[in-house]
């Protein structure tokens, strides 16, 4: 696994380093950028997990940076003193936001974040963003359908019928949508506004019929679970 911390102050950078080898496995291989110029860099030369980005570098705006590399397939965890631009950055998909002073505990918690499976609610993400060409196209969560595994990639079904490819898992995208999507087979999440009726077919066979009339897959492990949601 690699790590990348983009702090620009040294007391800082090796203390958040030190916590988050006492997290990870010893194994874990961790890059440091001072500035936001070596964080671009070092970024296009890596192929990182995780980043922990401090927002203020030298006074540039770690924001460049998420904008710029919203899309990758890594998680981010924004370290910042700047509380006030949390909104903002949870609505850009950032896995945590970290508010300057922190200890230990509160780093932990962000990396449980990380580590642990599943959806990890975050009802203020307003968007997920998809590359096209050298750019970055940001793609509003309420005109998402469904998305659909690909490989290590995801499709990102839209209200349109168009479909946009993320590059991010089905399991990312899982900890960072909100509440109102579920994850109802291991290649698809739904949107519950876009779901109309579970249907039961034979040879025990399950799906969901969404209200655009498409046909979804229903995991058996999922589908008690999923009925009780929509009695």
């Amino acid at each position: 696994m690699k790590i990348l911390i983009i702090e620009d102050e040294a007391r800082i950078a090796k203390r958040i380093e030190r916590m988050t080898r006492n997290f990870f496995d010893k194994e874990v291989q961790i890059l440091l950028a001072d500035s936001l110029e070596n964080g671009l860099i070092t970024i296009d030369q890596h192929e990182i997990d995780l980043l922990l980005l401090d927002l203020n570098l030298n006074g540039e705006d770690g924001f460049e940076i998420l904008q710029a590399f919203v899309a990758r397939s890594f998680h981010t965890i924004i370290i910042s003193a700047y509380t006030d631009k949390a909104i903002t950055a949870f609505a850009y998909g950032v896995l945590d936001f970290v508010p300057k002073p922190f200890d230990e505990n509160r780093l932990t918690q962000a990396f449980m974040r990380f580590t642990t499976p599943g959806k990890q609610l975050n009802e203020d993400i307003s968007f997920l963003a998809v590359k096209k060409g050298k750019a970055v196209r940001l793609i509003r969560i309420k005109d998402i359908r469904y998305i659909k595994g690909a490989g290590i990639y995801t499709e990102l079904h839209l209200s349109d019928n168009h479909i946009e490819l993320h590059d991010k898992s089905l399991e990312s995208l899982e900890k960072l949508l909100p509440s109102t999507f579920e994850r109802i087979h291991k290649s698809f999440i739904v949107c519950w506004h876009e779901a109309d009726k579970l249907i039961v077919e034979p040879g025990g066979k399950y799906s969901m019929l969404l209200k655009n009339a498409e046909l979804l897959p229903v995991g058996r492990s999922k589908y008690k679970e999923i009925r009780h949601k929509m009695i």
